[in-house]
């Protein structure tokens, strides 16, 4: 069964941030969200940087056909584009960014994830967090030293241990994970901004009760808002529908927000080896 995504993203800086460090991005065959590391000098231009590099190999071809490997070393080049641009430039040494994205597959929906952003993923009412958080707390909770309730409020929740940063080993820590597919089920990708404020309660319900993704992502932002989230705030709504929704010419066209949606931050050159 060949499946497509119907999708809506924003991604929005909030008050307490000089800059939005994250890049949110979809088509109808894939949609991910980028967290540029916090408080690393140059986080929005390294998730500007994977964004680009995955959008512009996937425009020209069919995402659904893309084997787990070949997605690897998708990661891998904006891996080593995050390493160039360190190198040309000491201001962005240091760089990093998580990546948590999902791709239609003719029976799958395949995740592929790095970081603390996550994926969620709603079927029949059910909310299941289908990605594990690679950072700190995480770690911690699977050690019996902290549970889910207290982690959340934790103050060292936002130190992550695995990311995409320009590190030779860091492709090989991305997690990849086959789903089984199907047309009515809604998925959420979502940045620490939203997560670190909601509960998987409060996203459940909003999911649940909305009327259409934009309905549901206008949700998600409007209630991390109100719970005075102190991130960026970036959600990526997805229903999984039956059939090909690409363009009527053919074509596979991509919307992003957040930082990839901002011109000085890159060109095309900084992919171009």
């Amino acid at each position: 069964m060949t499946t497509s995504l119907v999708t809506a993203l924003r991604s929005v800086t909030g008050p307490y941030r000089a800059s939005n460090q994250d890049s949110v991005g979809c088509s109808t065959e894939y949609a991910f969200v980028a967290d540029g590391v916090g408080g690393h000098v140059g986080g929005d231009v390294a998730s500007w940087t994977v964004a680009h590099r995955l959008m512009s190999a996937l425009a020209p071809r069919d995402a659904r056909r893309m084997s787990r490997d070949e997605l690897r070393e998708l990661l891998a080049q904006a891996n080593a584009d995050l390493a160039l641009r360190s190198a040309r430039d000491a201001d962005l040494a240091g760089m990093g960014t998580t990546f948590t994205g999902i791709f239609c597959g003719d029976d799958d929906v395949r995740v592929v994830h790095i970081g603390d952003s996550r994926a969620y993923r709603l079927r029949d009412g059910r909310l299941e967090r289908v990605t594990r958080d690679d950072s700190l707390v995480q770690l911690m909770i699977e050690a019996g030293q902290l549970d889910e309730a207290t982690a959340q409020h934790h103050p060292q929740r936002n130190i992550i241990v695995r990311s995409l940063a320009g590190r030779r080993r860091d492709p090989e820590d991305v997690t990849i994970l086959d789903e089984p597919a199907a047309a009515g089920d809604r998925w959420l990708l979502v940045s620490d901004g939203v997560t670190d404020y909601l509960t998987d309660d409060d996203v459940a319900a909003m999911l649940a009760d909305a009327t259409d993704v934009e309905d549901a992502a206008d949700r998600l932002v409007a209630a991390a808002e109100a719970a005075d989230s102190r991130d960026n705030v970036s959600v990526v709504v997805c229903d999984v529908v039956a059939g090909d929704v690409a363009g009527a010419d053919g074509g596979r066209p991509y919307r992003v927000d957040g930082a990839a949606a901002r011109d000085e931050l890159g060109t095309v050159g900084d992919l171009s080896r």
